[in-house]
């Protein structure tokens, strides 16, 4: 359980001597406790990462404040954020609904600290209708090629609207626009099939019968222009047996799908991931 007062620190920098040191000794001079940390030095790149938790007996306005006087020799990016804080979440969901409920499940269990604050389809609520949604505002945005720019545009007003931090693609079936991708650099989460070879287009899961794989899996990723190809942040597979027919992969990768984005969503809403390129830095629990 999150404490009240605990904080959490990422940041990320070129690599050099007293990084570490520079950062304890600020967190130290506010009142901080340090609960954990977790680094990470990057050969390839010359990059260093970081999270740490901690508390503070000081304003964190003072804290954070006084924070960018140490970043700035470290040319660091950072972030501080108040881990008893639920972020502000838009999930975006097509017909297949089996994320969208997990995740709403898992919120409900206090598994995932969000605020999830509205929830855009592509279909009618009535799609939904044999589950409970609760208050969740819910907006039917009915995407067609004659409406998509229209659609778009007031999705991302729905966006700004509810001051989203993070928007997770639920088994959401259309294509965003490069436009609103680019703004969502970072804190936008997708979830697909991953398979060896990958088979795309319709009926993924029908494709990989016909080839006998005897893996399956699951992709969840930042959402780039270059469609899902974006920085990893987990994966997770599972054996396929020759008896299995096309019913069976569809339903186990329903359950891979599920907790593969529940795993990526809840890295990211305990600031758990860093960008790192075309890669992620991952501190797993």
């Amino acid at each position: 359980m999150t404490r009240l007062g605990d904080y959490v620190l990422t940041l990320a920098c070129p690599n050099r001597p007293g990084i570490v040191a520079a950062v304890a000794n600020h967190l130290l001079a506010h009142g901080g406790d340090i609960r954990d940390a977790q680094q990470f030095d990057d050969m390839e790149t010359g990059r260093f990462f970081m999270r740490v938790v901690f508390t503070a007996t000081a304003p964190i306005d003072a804290v954070r404040a006084d924070l960018s006087q140490v970043a700035a020799p470290f040319a660091m990016k950072w972030q501080l954020n108040d881990r008893g804080r639920p972020r502000r979440v838009v999930l975006l969901v097509s017909k297949f609904d089996h994320c969208l409920m997990d995740l709403i499940y898992r919120w409900r269990l206090a598994e995932l600290n969000m605020d999830p604050v509205g929830i855009v389809s592509n279909h009618p609520r009535e799609t939904f209708a044999h589950w409970n949604l609760g208050d969740i505002p819910f907006h039917h945005l009915p995407m067609t090629p004659g409406t998509k720019l229209e659609q778009e545009t007031e999705l991302w007003r729905l966006i700004r609207e509810y001051d989203t931090e993070l928007v997770v693609l639920a088994r959401y079936m259309q294509v965003l626009s490069d436009g609103i991708v680019a703004k969502l650099t970072g804190r936008c989460i997708n979830i697909h099939h991953s398979f060896l070879p990958g088979f795309k287009g319709a009926r993924p899961y029908h494709q990989a019968h016909a080839r006998g794989v005897k893996l399956i899996g699951a992709t969840a990723h930042y959402v780039t222009t270059e469609l899902d190809e974006g920085p990893i942040i987990e994966q997770d597979v599972e054996r396929i047996s020759h008896a299995d027919r096309p019913d069976d992969l569809v339903r186990k990768g329903r359950d891979i799908e599920r907790r593969v984005l529940a795993r990526a969503v809840r890295y990211h809403l305990d600031d758990r991931v860093i960008l790192n390129g075309r890669k992620t830095v991952v501190f797993q629990d």
